[in-house]
């Protein structure tokens, strides 16, 4: 039985006339920008259609205010690699240096303060923190280490506290979320005895006080993307498998918002779900398809060849071919006010690589890169606008945002990685 349906469609077009900053003028507030949308209601579930325009009215950009990191200098300012970044409530910047390793603090303008713990397996120790690092709002770190099968609590002061026991041998580069009344999120294996294409992950509910809750398993319709599928057997009898899918097909797209639910999306269409209890939102957006250039494919394939010999020397292309159309999206990543940031495709660009090396018959010229652009959603599904991002702008590991700024790592033309804290500069600003 279909669920019913309320016939409340009907073409809005809102007249939003945004404050961007505490500093801009009445005239910027006075450019009104047009959001035309069609909204429904099917069964539970509110549908927000984006169909033009948007609250911004044009695409912010990134604005750098702090940057951290350089190529020679004080170790505490030279990056190997990060792999997690947090901020406190104070503007305090906490960002885990896998390469060191390392759990290093700079104050809001960018100065280093100190380092948490060291390496190893004593009280404050970690071997090996992946993605999830987070701050409670009482000013506690917690820091995820699979090696050590912990999370490991810090006080605001770097001061060991407590370790929260987890299930270990899981590395991921996923963000650890905490939602609005300080619960946190690692994220697990539900099922660490099936084979790697049967993998489902989950997440665990763990209180303020470490006291383990739900566990909650991210959302999974069965959907499954095209793939490329390696394996060799060892001399022991083992069998090493890689797994990847095909270059540029859709895929299955699941975020944790602070709010406590889910965001999920398949990206064969620009559509994806809030899936807050008992009022799920669904944003729609209609978007023009990007097509993939020759060029582009060419190089994508050559990548993902030479990424499957690693298992099997021998492997040929066994999956399907690469698509002629990027999938509307790439990513979803949940802000920390409760915004949606939409990682959407873009027309590949070709630039010359100047490592390349044509004698070198191992070699891939890596030409083709795809600008990191966002799309931005309210947590009521308005389409607040587009964001363009800087060159270098990375968005691996997972930048922390919000509607007034962006914490990430960039990696210049030289390939040194730094932490920028950005300002979301809205098009009103901009433009002056």
């Amino acid at each position: 039985m279909k669920p019913a349906r309320t016939s409340v469609s009907k073409l809005v077009s809102l007249l939003s006339i945004f404050a961007v900053c505490a500093c801009s003028t009445e005239a910027d507030r006075e450019q009104a920008a047009t959001w035309e949308a069609v909204h429904d209601t099917i069964g539970d579930t509110v549908i927000v259609h984006t169909v033009s325009g948007s609250v911004w009215g044009d695409t912010a950009i990134l604005v750098p205010e702090v940057s951290i990191g350089m190529l020679e200098g004080p170790e505490e300012y030279t990056f190997g690699q990060v792999y997690s970044l947090a901020q406190g409530d104070d503007g305090t910047i906490f960002v885990v240096d896998r390469q060191v390793p390392a759990l290093r603090v700079y104050e809001p303008d960018g100065t280093y303060r100190t380092t948490f713990g060291r390496a190893g397996g004593g009280p404050g120790e970690y071997e090996r923190p992946d993605g999830g690092l987070a701050v409670l709002s009482d000013g506690r770190v917690l820091l995820r280490d699979p090696a050590n099968a912990r999370i490991q609590v810090y006080s605001p002061e770097g001061e060991p506290l407590d370790e929260w026991r987890i299930r270990g041998g899981f590395n991921t580069s996923s963000r650890m979320v905490v939602d609005t009344q300080d619960r946190a999120y690692p994220i697990i294996l539900l099922d660490v005895e099936a084979d790697v294409r049967d993998w489902r992950s989950g997440l665990v509910q763990i209180l303020p006080d470490g006291t383990p809750g739900d566990t909650l398993e991210v959302p999974d319709t069965g959907y499954e993307g095209p793939r490329i599928e390696a394996r060799r057997e060892g001399e022991d009898g083992g069998m090493s498998v890689s797994v990847n899918g095909v270059p540029f097909s859709p895929s299955e797209d699941t975020a944790l918002s602070p709010g406590g639910y889910f965001i999920h999306g398949i990206s064969t269409d620009y559509t994806l779900t809030l899936l807050k209890p008992g009022r799920p939102i669904r944003i729609v957006k209609d978007y023009e398809p990007v097509p993939v250039a020759g060029g582009e494919k060419r190089e994508e394939e050559a990548f993902a060849i030479r990424d499957m010999r690693q298992t099997d020397p021998a492997w040929k292309w066994d999956g399907p071919p690469i698509p002629d159309r990027k999938p509307p999206y790439r990513d979803i990543q949940a802000g920390e006010d409760g915004t949606v940031w939409i990682l959407v495709s873009q027309p590949g660009i070709r630039r010359d690589d100047p490592d390349y090396d044509p004698t070198d018959a191992d070699a891939i010229a890596d030409e083709w890169y795809e600008p990191i652009v966002y799309d931005v959603f309210d947590d009521d599904g308005s389409y607040l606008g587009a964001v363009r991002t800087p060159a270098g702008f990375s968005p691996y590991p997972a930048p922390l945002f919000t509607r007034e700024e962006v914490l990430a790592t960039v990696r210049d033309e030289y390939d040194v990685q730094s932490v920028v804290r950005f300002r979301v500069e809205l098009p009103a600003v901009a433009s002056d």
